[in-house]
C-alpha cells in the first residue's frame, strides 16, 4: 500500500511517495508535485504486482540529491544555514543537471578547476567533501544505485597557506577609532571583546548576559563550533567594556546579525584605511597576544577552544622584536 507524505523543508514543500514491499526494502521517491508522487506510486504498485519492477531507483539528477540532502540531513546540523547556502549554490551549477547514474570523476575535476578561478582552495575542498558525502548518503542510506562514488578519486586542491595577519600598533589604533565613529554603538565593544577573548564571530554574536559572571570574571559558551561548551576568562579591559554596555535591551550582549556586522566591519576598515583585514583575524591576533603574555599552549587552548594543539602553531606568530627583548 502506497502512502504520500507532505514534506516541508528549507527547499520548499515536496511530496514523498512510500511503498512498503512484503519481502524487501521500502521504496521511496520524492517529487515537487503531489500528482507526480501519486502517479509514480500507482505505476510502481502495478509493476510490483506483475513482477516487472526494477528495484534500482529511477535515475535522478544530482540536483535532486542536493535538495533531499538539505531537507533530511543538513537541517539537522548546527551549521545548516551555511551548508544550505553552499548546497543551493552548487545546485545552480551545470554539473547538478547530470543524472546521478552518469556522474564521472572528470566532471568533478572540471568543477574543481573552474571553481578555483573564483574562490579559495579551502572553499573548493569543502564543496568537494560535501558533495562526496551527499553521494555516499544516497548510495548507503537512500538505496540509489551508484556503484562507485565518482568524487573519491578526484584530487583535492592544496590548501592555501594559513593567514598570519597581525594588527600593527597603528592598525589597532586606527581600527578602534573607526569603530568608535561607527553609526552602530555595538561595533566598538564587539571588536574589543574579540581582541581580548579570542572568541569567534558566531560565539560573540550568540553571547548572552545570562552566561556572563562578572564576579568570577568569566563567560560561558554552552555550545561552540567544536560541539562542546567552554568557559572564557575575562581580562580587566573586557570587564570594563561589558560594564559599559546596556543590559536591558536584549538577552544577547550584542544584538547584531552576521549580515549587519559584515557591513559595519567593512565600512570601519575603509574609514581606517586598513586593507585585507577580516574579522576572524582578530581571533588570530588575540591568540598571538595570549602567547606573548606568557601563557602556555594548554592555557591558550582552554581559552580558544582548539582541540588539536597543532592548530595553535599557526597562531603563534610572535613578533621578533618582542622576542629580542626577552632574550636580553
Amino acid at each position: 500500500m502506497a502512502t504520500i507524505r507532505k514534506r516541508s523543508g528549507l527547499s520548499g514543500i515536496r511530496w514523498q511517495a512510500r511503498i512498503r514491499k512484503a519481502n524487501g526494502p521500502m521504496l521511496t521517491r520524492t517529487f515537487n508535485y503531489k500528482a507526480d508522487a501519486e502517479a509514480w506510486a500507482r505505476e510502481t504498485e502495478r509493476s510490483l504486482e506483475v513482477g516487472i519492477y526494477n528495484t534500482k531507483p529511477i535515475p535522478q539528477a544530482l540536483r535532486d540529491l542536493l535538495t533531499r540532502y538539505i531537507d533530511e540531513v543538513s537541517i539537522k546540523k548546527r551549521g545548516f544555514k551555511e551548508e544550505r547556502l553552499r548546497l543551493l549554490k552548487i545546485a545552480r551549477h551545470p554539473v547538478a543537471e547530470t543524472l546521478v547514474t552518469q556522474l564521472k570523476p572528470l566532471q568533478f575535476a572540471q568543477y574543481r578547476d573552474e571553481r578555483l578561478k573564483d574562490v579559495s582552495s579551502s572553499t573548493v575542498k569543502k564543496e568537494l567533501q560535501l558533495l562526496c558525502h551527499v553521494i555516499e548518503t544516497a548510495r548507503k542510506e537512500w538505496s540509489y544505485y551508484i556503484p562507485h562514488n565518482p568524487i573519491e578519486g578526484v584530487r583535492r586542491p592544496t590548501e592555501n597557506r594559513a593567514r598570519d595577519r597581525r594588527l600593527s600598533l597603528s592598525d589597532a589604533e586606527g581600527l578602534l577609532d573607526a569603530c568608535k565613529s561607527s553609526e552602530n554603538p555595538w561595533l566598538l565593544p564587539l571588536v574589543i571583546l574579540a581582541i581580548e577573548t579570542g572568541m569567534r564571530r558566531g560565539e560573540l554574536l550568540s553571547l548572552e548576559w545570562a552566561n556572563i559572571n562578572l564576579n568570577r570574571r568569566t563567560c560561558h559558551l554552552p555550545m561552540t563550533k567544536n560541539g562542546t561548551s567552554r568557559d572564557i576568562p575575562l581580562s580587566s579591559r573586557a570587564i570594563e567594556t561589558l560594564l559599559d554596555l546596556p543590559r536591558n535591551l536584549s538577552r544577547l550582549v550584542f544584538p547584531l546579525s552576521r549580515v549587519a556586522l559584515r557591513g559595519l566591519w567593512l565600512r570601519a576598515c575603509r574609514r581606517a584605511g586598513i586593507e585585507d583585514l577580516r574579522f576572524h583575524d582578530l581571533r588570530h591576533e588575540a591568540t598571538s597576544r595570549f602567547f606573548e603574555k606568557g601563557l602556555n599552549v594548554m592555557e591558550v587552548a582552554s581559552i580558544t577552544g582548539h582541540k588539536d594543539l597543532r592548530m595553535l602553531q599557526r597562531y603563534t606568530h610572535l613578533r621578533a622584536e618582542d622576542l629580542a627583548v626577552k632574550l636580553g
